[in-house]
């Protein structure tokens, strides 16, 4: 039997299906690996985003075993994903219309991980001046980057590509936004990694899609996830919407009754403050209705 000497190597998961994790080790290219009996025993999974060190068994298969998970800097719940930096949140100012509700939920979902967000809006070339103004004073108090794009043009890309350097982004938004075409102005080589990828698989289509990294250039990476695309509020308390709408902070302590949820109290400061266009009416409807949403599904439990 042939003696394979196994050289360790340092790198992270970008895709993880059927029990193989794909690592991608710098200078050095992407390693389909299977995970140690040992995590199994401790119960730990690894998880797309880990740093990881593997033990390769074969350079020309490019194949080997994950030995070591480091340390997590965090760990998120919906997706199931490890070390991420920050969100890119991209919408459509048009064409699709913004769906600013479900924004406002991607938000909540960042926010409560901890995770800080990227708000993108694309498709610029085709709006006027007055749509990105309107959109930027909705957003312009919620503690969050607002960068408006052209994929046609290539316009706001470059200030995307500074703010995910050296960091790892998750990508996420509905379809037909312009994610993919935002991923290969940041990285044209994109589509032909993760086609390798699928090739070297070959273990039929599978109907559910999974939490990918792509690699832009060292020490960044760029998160697709699917896992985005259908959002619940079951995560959340309703007592507690109010603490992801940044922008009510400001007013909070003006309010008559501490605990205020600024729905029906009298004397309400954030309500005052929608009144006067202190803060977004768009984003002040958004957290009612969220907040309904989750009191009326509290009631049918």
């Amino acid at each position: 039997m042939k003696k394979v000497k196994k050289n360790k190597m340092q790198g992270k998961i970008i895709k993880g299906i059927a029990g193989f994790y794909y690592v991608h080790v710098q200078d050095h290219g992407i390693y389909e690996c299977k995970a140690k009996g040992a995590f199994r025993s401790k119960k730990i999974k690894p998880l797309v985003g880990d740093d990881v060190e593997i033990s390769v068994i074969s350079e020309e298969e490019k194949e080997g075993n994950i030995i070591r998970i480091y340390e997590r800097e965090n760990e998120l719940i919906r997706p199931a994903v490890a070390n991420i930096d920050q969100a890119l949140l991209v919408f459509a100012m048009k064409d699709p219309k913004p769906n600013l509700n479900l924004l406002d939920r991607f938000l909540m979902m960042m926010l409560k991980q901890d995770v800080p967000v990227i708000i993108c809006f694309n498709k610029k070339d085709i709006t006027s001046d007055e749509e990105q103004i309107h959109l930027a004073q909705i957003y312009e108090k919620c503690a969050c980057e607002l960068v408006f794009t052209s994929t046609y043009t290539e316009d706001g890309v470059d200030a995307i590509r500074n703010l995910i350097h050296d960091k790892t982004t998750a990508l996420a938004g509905p379809s037909g936004v312009g994610k993919s075409s935002l991923l290969n102005c940041l990285q044209p080589e994109a589509k032909m990694e993760t086609g390798n990828i699928s090739e070297k698989i070959r273990r039929g289509k599978h109907t559910t899609r999974h939490s990918e990294l792509i690699y832009i250039e060292e020490h960044t990476y760029v998160m697709d996830t699917p896992g985005f695309s259908s959002l619940f509020t079951h995560m959340f308390e309703k007592e507690e919407v109010k603490d992801y709408f940044y922008e009510f902070r400001a007013y909070e302590d003006q309010c008559r009754f501490q605990g205020c949820m600024h729905i029906n109290e009298p004397d309400c400061a954030v309500k005052e403050a929608v009144e006067k266009g202190q803060i977004s009416k768009e984003r002040y409807e958004n957290y009612k209705q969220i907040y309904d949403e989750i009191k009326q599904r509290k009631k049918k439990w």
